[in-house]
Parts: C-alpha cells; sequence; structure tokens
C-alpha cells in the first residue's frame, strides 16, 4: 500500500516550504490566492487528506467551527451555509450548527464549546451575546468570534453585514413610486438592532416622501409566519387600514399574505406586501413576492474567511471591522398600483 501523501510532498511539488503550504490549507491571507489555488490543485492531485487526529494535537485545534443561529429550521440560512462550509472544507475545517431558538441556556452553551475548545472559532447569526456568566469576563472581544448579518454594536468583533437601512427605503420607495400613501411597517424584534435599522429604513423613506405615519401603522413582529398573520390582522382591525405593507422578512410576509386572503383581501389588488430576504420559495409563492435579495452565499464565504483569518492569527489583516455586501430588490406580482 502507498504511503499517504504528507504536506512536505505538495511542498517539494510546488517549490515552497512545508510551512506555506500549511498555511494556504488552513486558509490563511498571508499566502497569495495563486499560491493557494495551486497548493489546493496539488493536495486534490495527490488526494492529500490531513491527519486531523495529529494536526488536532499538534495544532490544539479541533478543526470545526460553529454557525449559531436563532432557528436552525429557517430556509434563510440554507446559502449562507452553503458559503460557510466551502470557504471551510477548502481549509480542511468541518462546520457544526448550532440552534439556540432565542434560549439563553443554550446561547451560553455554545460560548461554552467554544471557549472550552470544541470549536476553533464561531460565526454568529443571533444579533445578541449570552448574559455574563459567574466567574466569567463580559468582555468576548478575545473570543474568535464573526458577526454575519445580525449585528451587535456592543461587541468589538467582525461584522459582515448589509446596509439595512438603505435596503428598507428603497423597499419602501418602490411601494411610494407605485402610488402607495397608506405604507405601514411590520418590524422584526425590536429593540434588536438589524429591526431597528429596518424600521429606521422605512421612517426615512416616507419622511422623504413627506408622508406621515398613522398610530398603529407600526406593529411589531418575531421574523416568523405566525407573528405577520397576527400583525397584519391588527392593521387591517385599524379604521383607515393601509394599502401597503413593508414586512421586515418573507417569512412574516408570508403569514401577513395568508391573513390578508382570511380577511377576504386581495395580493396586490388590494394590498401590496414586500418582504425582506428573498428566500427560496419566494418566486414560487403566490403572488411571487417583491422582496429584497441579499447575497447569502458570498456572506457565508465572507464571514468564513473573515474567522479564518483570526484563527490563523492573521487578525490584524482580516480587513475592516464591519464588510457591507450589496443587495438588491427584486420585483415580482405582489406589489401593484393601489385601487383608485
Amino acid at each position: 500500500m502507498s504511503e499517504r501523501p504528507k504536506i512536505k510532498d505538495i511542498a517539494e511539488k510546488a517549490g515552497v516550504s512545508v510551512a506555506t503550504v500549511s498555511r494556504a490549507l488552513s486558509g490563511s491571507s498571508l499566502v497569495t490566492d495563486e499560491t493557494r489555488k495551486r497548493i489546493h490543485e496539488l493536495a486534490r492531485e495527490l488526494n492529500y487528506r490531513p491527519n486531523v487526529s495529529a494536526r488536532n494535537l499538534r495544532t490544539r485545534r479541533s478543526m470545526s467551527v460553529l454557525l449559531v443561529v436563532r432557528d436552525v429550521g429557517n430556509p434563510f440560512y440554507l446559502e449562507i451555509l452553503k458559503g460557510v462550509e466551502a470557504t471551510a472544507r477548502e481549509a480542511g475545517y468541518a462546520v457544526l450548527m448550532g440552534n439556540t431558538e432565542n434560549d439563553p441556556d443554550r446561547e451560553v452553551e455554545y460560548f461554552n464549546m467554544l471557549r472550552d475548545g470544541h470549536a476553533d472559532g464561531m460565526i454568529l447569526m443571533t444579533g445578541k451575546l449570552p448574559p455574563p456568566q459567574p466567574g466569567e469576563s463580559a468582555d468576548l472581544s478575545h473570543l474568535p468570534v464573526v458577526v454575519a448579518l445580525e449585528m451587535i454594536e456592543t461587541a468589538a468583533f467582525p461584522h459582515v453585514q448589509i446596509d439595512n437601512v438603505a435596503a428598507a427605503s428603497a423597499a419602501v420607495e418602490h411601494l411610494i413610486s407605485l402610488g402607495h400613501r397608506r405604507i405601514a411597517h411590520i418590524a422584526g424584534p425590536l429593540p434588536e438592532v438589524m429591526a431597528m435599522h429596518r424600521r429606521d429604513g422605512y421612517r426615512a423613506a416616507m419622511a422623504v416622501a413627506g408622508l406621515s405615519i398613522p398610530s398603529g401603522y407600526e406593529v411589531r413582529g418575531d421574523y416568523l409566519l405566525e407573528s405577520g398573520e397576527a400583525c397584519a390582522a391588527d392593521l387591517f382591525a385599524l379604521p383607515e387600514p393601509p394599502t401597503a405593507i413593508f414586512v421586515a422578512n418573507d417569512e412574516m410576509a408570508y403569514g401577513a399574505i395568508h391573513a390578508l386572503r382570511r380577511l377576504g383581501h386581495d395580493v396586490p389588488g388590494d394590498v401590496s406586501v414586500v418582504g425582506f430576504d428573498d428566500l427560496y420559495l419566494s418566486k414560487a409563492f403566490y403572488p411571487p413576492l417583491t422582496t429584497v435579495s441579499q447575497p447569502r452565499t458570498e456572506i457565508g464565504r465572507t464571514a468564513m474567511s473573515l474567522l479564518l483569518n483570526i484563527i490563523s492569527g492573521d487578525d490584524v489583516v482580516a480587513g475592516p471591522p464591519a464588510v457591507v455586501l450589496p443587495t438588491t430588490l427584486n420585483i415580482r406580482g405582489s406589489t401593484a398600483p393601489p385601487r383608485k
């Protein structure tokens, strides 16, 4: 049986040092893209597989990272996971999913996994940090954590995000351009930062257009379908209900449309609805949902690249503390001019 290929075999073929190969395979930014690509091609050619047990003993690393979300059942996270996993696999890392369900005890457990070395880093997508534990420092900035999309303004971690204010404003401006003047907003779980920024974008667009926001036109949900249904029912119990609704995420938008149909309202004939996230179901939903699209795969890749830099000790060259990626508004069948 032929001997298992080693890092030194790749180094000899590539004409570089063993240290350079090791850095390239771990995703270090100290290696040029050209060299990293060549080393990964050689690794595949030689059928190189890292000896995980030996490497873990030598580096004291688990070679796994945590992707922690608030609801693992939400399809929004699937494309982000694909991006995280693709970049992680290139560096020899496995990805573990953590599901908090907004439970503070679970949030503490995942951070303890990180502290205890069961994972080498964390991509955090819950929008909040766990409460301080007895005997533990409240300052978590020393931990290898990257925050993705959900923002934590009090944390010194690198963030990968979008401009929620601008994206929300664009969504509301679309409704205004169609002729809507009575526009309501179903917000996320305020006072979380992302929910506040999307609400701020709604308010900004309304203010620029000189439109007032009547009492009761801002309602708070929790990003789940059921809250979208409840919020839409509340809006249409008002004496003068809206002709359009900007919803802080697609799942609540689905719920809002279900509720509107039960109440006998046509979408978009009677009420236009705009969502946020562009879940894969939004194209197939009836009517197809007008929504803000986020580059979810790229978000995952970028977050994992930043985390690999931190794990490799290259956080100094990891780039700006916040990487802001672009969004687009996909206009589909759930929006139309208001009835005359």
